[in-house]
């Protein structure tokens, strides 16, 4: 047994002295056959605990489902952690933040218009109690009261920083309690949130990255008693499309790491590595301008995307060792990279003429969000007849995300929440025209009060002026696993449009390679049906990362679905990822 005891003056491990010193990894933004990989270099680098969030809206993508396996199976990462001697910080939610798309709430919470997220709105709370009740059942007996690695598990996230109802936390406490938590728990919070954020009996933690005495001193002050820990030291940061990949100085993160250890605090790096987006999973962000988040989570974290040690790696080692014992063994040699070349995309499936393979459409008098539509990720497909030919604007009151604009099926342009635009003018050339506008969720703005972010065309929506009388709405569930499988694909000329594209490709042993699109514009990529994620030639990331027990030997498949015009009927796989200039 490893039960944790929060004492006046520290924690206590089976009533011994213990300092957490632990890192964050998040098993849904790794390929769970590289889990072991990512865990025991998490021991070697002197941890003794990892962290975790989980994601609710993963687990329940749709109403009614509850999926606790492949890159989802919980409790084989936890076992995977206590093979290789590892505690565990279980970080439920159910709000996560993360950069993950809509802060981890599913997506079908925001299918009911006045559902209040993060409150006491008993639609919500009943929600909840039941994603409680699948998720933690299961992982009984990976509590550390039952011998297991679970030390403590947390109360929402950063809850200070959204709302102050006390009674709120209470509730999901009480939870936690009732559906068979009986570790200690604990908040975490920025140090100005804290007095918002915590929770009478449930020890308080604090989130910073630089100026750690200040962080210690804030938390000493509100709470006077108890271990001193910061719950989230962060050691680098995430990246936004259109934006610079950041990096943070080695030396300047590991001085701040041996300030946070030598006042005799515990600590969660984060992130100790940050993994990928895969698929529609990435999140966004919106202070007045809507910003999504990239694929790659590398987050200049001390382990890369692809699971190598970084110098800061080696810094923080090196910090850790003054504090507490750090394994003597070697590291692990680097994974191979292997540059298995240029692919030649010689098949195509234009993507609007699959829409009856994909999708039913509804018929209303306005456009359905995604979220009526029952369908948590990817795209929604708007159609409808102009009467009149000539001269047309169409304006959306609302564009969640991005919308493409097709007359007849042909191209006329594009509306971005980003730039935030709502007015398209283009021509109709007939009467009775088919127009179709195609609209990509980019990922739901995962923090701040943006989070009831609901995708596809929201408001009113006009030609000249005048709502259409009927609105022929579809959702594309590319996110299923067999979604690109069976498309009927042709050899012929690359059709005008979204398209999908596949070739193939003969790997004799697999590796980690990272595929780059080299003139191409916008869309996402898959291997073997596995969804590597979203790529946009705007940058700054270049390349998606293929984990290699994504391959096979022999004969592998490539499809992307280009939204635009392909340059090149070429991919390329290289040994070296493209995450874009850096800022420090």
């Amino acid at each position: 047994m490893s039960r944790l005891e929060i004492a006046d003056d520290g924690f206590r491990l089976d009533a011994r002295p213990f300092r957490i010193i632990s890192g964050a990894l998040h098993y849904f933004r790794v390929h769970p056959d590289q889990w072991a990989d990512r865990l025991h270099k998490a021991r070697l680098l002197g941890l003794n605990t990892v962290e975790t969030y989980v994601p609710w809206n993963a687990h329940a993508p749709r109403r009614g489902e509850f999926h606790l396996d492949g890159g989802l199976d919980l409790p084989r990462f936890l076992d995977t952690a206590a093979a290789e001697g590892l505690h565990v910080l279980l970080r439920p939610g159910p709000y996560i933040c993360a950069e993950w798309e809509g802060g981890g709430l599913p997506s079908w919470l925001l299918a009911e218009d006045d559902l209040v997220p993060r409150s006491r709105d008993p639609r919500y709370l009943s929600a909840v109690d039941d994603y409680l009740g699948a998720l933690l059942p299961p992982l009984h007996p990976y509590l550390g009261s039952n011998g297991g690695p679970i030390l403590a598990v947390q109360v929402e996230n950063e809850y200070g920083a959204h709302g102050e109802d006390t009674a709120y936390l209470a509730e999901l406490a009480a939870m936690l309690r009732r559906h068979g938590v009986d570790v200690p728990l604990f908040t975490c919070d920025q140090p100005s949130d804290l007095a918002r954020g915590s929770l009478d009996g449930v020890l308080a933690t604090a989130n910073f990255g630089a100026r750690a005495t200040a962080g210690l001193a804030a938390l000493r002050d509100h709470q006077p008693q108890g271990p001193l820990m910061c719950g989230e030291f962060w050691i680098g940061w995430f990246d936004r499309w259109g934006g610079i990949h950041t990096r943070r100085d080695p030396a300047d993160a590991a001085a701040e790491l041996d300030v946070l250890l030598a006042a005799g605090a515990s600590v969660n790096i984060y992130m100790f590595h940050g993994g990928t987006n895969f698929g529609f999973t990435n999140g966004a962000n919106d202070k007045g301008t809507y910003r999504p988040t990239v694929t790659s989570y590398d987050y200049d974290a001390l382990l890369d995307e692809a699971g190598a040690p970084t110098p800061k790696y080696a810094a923080f080692r090196e910090v850790i060792a003054r504090h507490a014992p750090v394994p003597a063994d070697p590291l692990p040699p680097v994974a191979p990279k292997t540059a298995y070349g240029p692919v030649e995309l010689t098949h195509t499936a234009a993507l609007l003429e699959q829409a009856d393979v994909l999708g039913v459409p509804m018929t209303a008098d306005r456009p359905l969000t995604m979220e009526e539509l029952g369908h948590p990720f990817g795209f929604v497909l708007y159609e409808t007849d102009v009467a009149t030919p000539g001269p047309v604007v169409l304006h959306a009151e609302q564009v969640h995300d991005r919308a493409q604009v097709f007359v007849d099926g042909q191209p006329v342009g594009v509306l971005e929440r980003e730039n935030h635009e709502h007015a398209l003018a283009f021509t109709v050339p007939r009467q009775g025209a088919r127009l179709a506008v195609l609209v990509e969720n980019q990922g739901r703005v995962n923090y701040g009060p943006g989070l009831r972010d609901r995708k596809g065309l929201l408001g009113r929506t006009t030609i000249n002026g005048t709502p259409p009388a009927v609105w022929h709405s579809r959702a594309l569930p590319l996110d299923r696993p067999d979604a690109v499988d069976h498309r009927p694909f042709d050899p012929a000329r690359p059709p005008v449009g979204p398209a999908f594209h596949r070739g193939t490709f003969v790997v004799d042993e697999p590796a980690d390679t990272f595929l780059h699109l080299d003139g191409w514009t916008k869309g996402l990529a898959w291997i073997n049906g596995f969804p590597l994620g979203r790529y946009w030639s705007r940058g700054p990331q270049t390349s998606l990362y293929v984990p290699a027990p994504v391959l096979r030997p022999g004969a592998n498949d490539v499809t992307v679905l280009e939204l635009h015009a392909a340059g090149t009927r070429h991919v390329h796989l290289r040994d070296t990822p493209g995450l874009g200039a850096t800022e420090e």
